[in-house]
């Protein structure tokens, strides 16, 4: 048993503003599934929950951003130090403002944030991204990375790719879309998290049995105040907020 990273959860107090952004800023479609979330994904015949790409839910909440760093944003790909400087100016124009989180300056990536104040980055040209997709990655702030490490490549059915003691990698074991990064950085999690990874249990697995394997693995329930939903809330060992979504059904 293991489950596959389907989405990227991101809180919005607007989330048709915030979904309209992330869909004009990655090319893909806009759509809503409900009141009060917005669906970006890709276009040209991609259907959920294809591999080559983690999309995109923005799901409505009372409350806006704190004012501090979020501990999971999203890597941008570029393919030339021209193309990186015009998705940058291009993101501004639709709404992105410019972040700092102590880069400095002589960074050679450009931190924004989005038009709800949730940081990301859009990188320089890396070999290691070029077959991605525009996101590049998902990255988590985390105190150790081992530990990360060995409680998500349990977790899921992605391949780990490295690890020591400053950042784990983990990408599709298809190799396509985008990677899933832990990077150490000190201190821990002091606010609930804006953006989190959603898991999807396989046709034929049973979610229960999925939620009990993560708490064996060092889980633990999370209550949001969800109620009575078709997904369980849980938090990785670092409190990393997750979601175990309900599978489909085989065939």
């Amino acid at each position: 048993m293991a489950m596959r990273p389907v989405n990227v959860n991101i809180k919005a107090v607007d989330p048709d503003r915030v979904g309209g952004f992330w869909a004009e800023a990655l090319g893909w479609g806009l759509s809503s599934e409900a009141p009060g979330v917005s669906n970006v994904e890709p276009g040209g015949g991609y259907v959920w929950p294809d591999p080559s790409a983690l999309c995109i839910d923005v799901v409505v909440v009372p409350e806006a951003k704190a004012p501090v760093k979020n501990r999971v944003h999203l890597d941008l790909a570029t393919t030339s130090a021209a193309h990186r400087a015009e998705t940058v100016e291009r993101l501004l124009a639709l709404g992105a403002t410019r972040a700092d989180v102590g880069q400095g300056p002589d960074v050679p990536w450009t931190v924004l944030a989005d038009p709800e104040g949730n940081e990301f980055c859009v990188l320089e040209p890396r070999e290691v991204y070029r077959d991605t997709g525009p996101v590049a990655a998902v990255v988590v702030d985390c105190e150790d990375p081992r530990a990360m490490a060995r409680f998500w490549d349990a977790a899921t059915d992605w391949t780990l790719h490295s690890v020591s003691g400053d950042s784990a990698v983990l990408r599709s074991s298809h190799g396509v879309g985008p990677y899933l990064e832990f990077l150490r950085v000190p201190g821990a999690k002091t606010v609930p998290d804006r953006v989190h990874v959603d898991l999807l249990p396989y046709p034929g697995d049973d979610q229960k049995a999925e939620v009990a394997r993560l708490l064996a693995l060092g889980a633990v329930p999370l209550d949001l105040g969800q109620g009575d939903t078709p997904w369980t809330c849980l938090t990785d060992p670092e409190s990393h907020e997750l979601c175990v979504l309900a599978p489909r059904p085989a065939g």
